[in-house]
């Protein structure tokens, strides 16, 4: 057991490796929010469609109309919405993808092979004055969120796979932890001091594919995924030096015999496919979970807060709302740190139990400080609070445990599919919410949160009732609590037709 608690300096490299590609995920999601008026300037001038005047009124207007005039031409706000948007798209597409690159070459070399996209997304942005800068930044934009969506299965499947099993919820977390630092970066390097300005703003944006530079110099240095190698592969030897590099000096015979009883049972069941495992009734459960798992993520508002924060904290009447955005983004990274350090004492289940059920009071309490602000000027407190709270309990349960527990639940041969399913649905949601918000909240004004509200508490039962703790737990014995209530289930209504078969005769 001693072994097993064990962590080396060759797994946490080959963590840390992993996870630059969550950190790039994160910046690549808040590079696009702080330089917008200054890209929208330059996509004007680059269609045509402003002369330099209206460019310099749409950045620093105070006259409401002018600002309208020059600021809201509808070729540039289609084209600065296709530049957010289209991230979204490149992820949903390629999320399908995850389990066919993973497989093809094993984890460490997908991840290799994945960070062409990053670098070539990279310099499209960067060197966007070159040509047309709306063309290059929403080409690369798109370029970028296919990486995304595939480094965004890899990264937790590789550390899924890797992860001592009294580890693994903490190294699973580092996923998030790495995403809400690149946010934070991106937020602070984007301030127009920094770079979020005039001259630099390619730069930022070039910068999104500096991670997977650094990434790819230390891949060859990561042990390859001993699941991978022996499961799927059938190489026991090469298994056991993965593990004893990954783990040091130990016996590994435990590990290998629940490797090969996992082996013996994806050799019984078909390799499952994206179709087969929706059609699957043995999966649903499962399926499932991991579904609603994040869901519940994209679907608390958490998105909202993240694209409009900067706009409500102005509403709130903070003078500079740009750096209580900032703050933030500080404190989604604290409360990251608090989750890896919790995620294998609380569990899983706890912490999303408690992040929702705190986000929900939240969302109540923003809807009551936001309603109420005209009327009393300390409400604007009360809304600020609100914000600050709301994002800490995302980030305790709901912001990192799906990413990593879609892994825990599923064996070897429909982890690949889970993880891609679940990542789609993830970035289809996102997508869905960043499109129809502003809409929404036109609709509901300042009880926007309350249906938010509403979901969350949907999500919170849900998840009180159907959701196993899977802390400590070995995929095997993880499978089994889900299989056992499937032959409960099974048996429950075979008990419910003979009964109802003896009452009709």
């Amino acid at each position: 057991m001693e072994h097993e608690k064990q962590l080396t300096g060759t797994l946490a490299v080959a963590v840390f490796t992993a996870v630059l590609g969550s950190l790039q995920y994160g910046y690549s999601l808040g590079v696009i929010n702080a330089p917008q008026k200054v890209i929208e300037r330059h996509y004007g001038l680059s269609l045509g469609v402003w002369s330099e005047r209206s460019a310099v009124l749409s950045e620093n207007s105070t006259e409401e109309e002018d600002f309208f005039e020059a600021g809201h031409h509808p070729d540039v706000v289609m084209y600065w919405s296709l530049s957010v948007a289209i991230f979204s798209i490149g992820g949903m597409v390629s999320s399908f993808l995850v389990g066919f690159v993973g497989d093809l070459r094993g984890r460490v070399k997908g991840m290799l092979m994945v960070n062409v996209l990053a670098v070539a997304a990279g310099l499209l942005m960067g060197l966007c004055k070159m040509w047309k800068p709306h063309l290059m930044v929403i080409a690369g934009r798109a370029v970028m969120g296919f990486y995304c969506g595939l480094t965004s299965g890899l990264v937790p499947m590789y550390i899924g796979e890797i992860a001592p099993k009294a580890y693994r919820g903490a190294l699973g977390t580092l996923h998030q932890l790495a995403v809400v630092v690149g946010i934070l970066i991106s937020q602070v390097i984007g301030l127009d001091f920094i770079l979020g300005n005039d001259d630099m703003w390619p730069l930022l944006l070039g910068l999104s594919g500096s991670p997977a530079v650094l990434q790819s110099f230390l891949l060859p240095l990561c042990p390859e995924s001993p699941r991978y190698l022996y499961i799927l592969l059938g190489k026991e030897a090469e298994a056991r030096k993965s593990l004893l590099r990954l783990k040091g000096a130990y016996d590994p015979s435990a590990d290998l015999e629940e490797m090969r009883r996992e082996k013996e049972e994806a050799d019984r069941e078909a390799r499952v496919s994206i179709l087969s495992l929706i059609r699957s009734s043995v999966y649903r459960q499962q399926l499932l979970v991991a579904l609603m798992m994040h869901l519940s993520q994209q679907l608390s508002g958490i998105n909202a807060i993240f694209y409009y924060s900067t706009a409500i904290f102005a509403f709130a009447g903070v003078d500079k709302p740009v750096y209580a955005t900032i703050g933030v983004g500080a404190i989604n990274t604290v409360f990251t740190l608090v989750s890896v350090a919790l995620v294998d004492k609380a569990g899983r289940r706890t912490l999303t139990l408690v992040g929702l059920g705190g986000m929900c009071c939240c969302a109540i309490g923003m809807t009551v400080g936001l309603k109420f602000q005209s009327d009393y000027e300390w409400m604007s407190y009360v809304s600020m609070s609100a914000i600050f709270l709301f994002v800490s309990f995302f980030e305790i349960g709901p912001g990192p445990i799906p990413w990593f527990i879609v892994a825990e639940l599923f064996s070897q041969g429909p982890r690949p599919a889970a993880i891609a399913l679940a990542g789609c649905c993830n970035w289809t949601s996102n997508f869905i919410v960043g499109m129809t918000f502003p809409y929404i909240q036109d609709l509901l004004g300042v009880y926007v949160f309350v249906l938010f509200a509403v979901l969350l508490l949907g999500f919170t039962v849900f998840i009180y009732l159907r959701v196993p703790e899977t802390k400590g737990k070995t995929f095997e014995e993880i499978a089994a609590v889900f299989h056992k209530g499937r032959k409960k289930s099974l048996k429950d209504a075979t008990e419910l037709q003979q009964l109802k078969t003896s009452t009709d005769a």
